[in-house]
């Protein structure tokens, strides 16, 4: 069953020493786009959170949010060698290029990297990474429901309009016939007007009701359009990602749809033509969010 791009979905883990919270949220995109924003302390395991995310979600903007809520004291550290650079890069700053102001603690302690926790920062990862996978878990499984409940709800839609494509395309093939009964009366009335003043070669006469015939024969389309529509509904029942093959079928269904609405027009063919580009126009803007 196809799947929607679009989903949102919170995860939490709680112990004694940590609270990690998950928060991810879903859109459409043509490939998968991951925005990650997690603590520094998690630095250390973003290819470890991305590889997570791609076995849950194969296609689309993913946004994820990752906060972590120390429940106990933390020692930290002062970074003296840095402290010591900062203090000095500034120090020549002021005097090369003559500004003004005092250099204070609040300007030191924003400084990246000037205070770092104490505990040795592999350890804290591997302490941290069961609870931020569980969290994280929580949170893509809600996103993969909410995609699977929505995209259950657009295939339903899509096999409405699949529906009527075929209804649509039932008339053209009961009307086929008289594409190429037309082209015949035009020829015909051509043929007329020309006989007061010249004589017309028979033979000639139908060789050229033979190649317009064949211009105007919309057979091949009717079938492809049709082996088309079974293939989309085989689609939408995969377990697999198949947005980008159904955006494939819809530009190979508006081609033959295309091509009947030109051969047939002032018939009803054509209206029935318009009707089916109408509805796969409809299926495109469906599509876009489908994984």
């Amino acid at each position: 069953m196809i799947k929607s791009m679009t989903g949102f979905g919170r995860g939490i883990y709680q112990s004694e020493d940590v609270i990690i919270r998950a928060t991810i949220s879903t859109v459409n995109h043509r490939f998968i786009d991951i925005q990650l924003r997690m603590p520094e302390e998690l630095t250390g395991l973003e290819l470890r959170v991305r590889g997570l995310i791609q076995k849950f979600c194969k296609r689309g903007r993913i946004n994820a949010t990752i906060m972590i809520e120390q429940m106990r004291e933390i020692p930290y550290r002062l970074n003296r060698p840095m402290i010591r650079g900062y203090l000095a890069a500034l120090q020549m700053m002021r005097e090369e290029f003559s500004i003004g102001g005092e250099i204070d603690i609040n300007t030191l302690a924003a400084l990246p990297g000037v205070i770092q926790p104490a505990a040795d920062l592999g350890d804290l990862e591997e302490s941290l990474a069961a609870g931020l996978e569980a969290a994280l878990g929580q949170a893509l499984e809600s996103v993969v429901h909410m995609r699977a409940v929505e995209g259950r709800e657009m295939a339903k839609e899509m096999r409405e309009r699949l529906d009527t494509i075929a209804r649509h395309l039932g008339v053209i093939e009961q009307h086929a016939h008289a594409v190429l009964e037309l082209a015949r009366e035009r020829l015909q009335r051509r043929l007329q007007e020309l006989t007061a003043e010249v004589n017309i070669d028979e033979t000639r006469f139908a060789q050229e009701v033979i190649m317009l015939a064949q211009r105007g024969d919309i057979s091949e389309e009717i079938s492809r359009l049709k082996s088309h529509i079974d293939q989309y509904r085989s689609l939408l029942e995969s377990e697999e990602p198949v947005g980008r093959k159904l955006e494939f079928l819809l530009q190979e269904m508006n081609r033959e749809a295309t091509t009947i609405q030109s051969k047939s027009s002032g018939l009803p063919v054509s209206q029935a033509a318009i009707e089916i580009r109408s509805e796969i126009e409809k299926l495109r803007e469906q599509v876009q969010n489908v994984e």
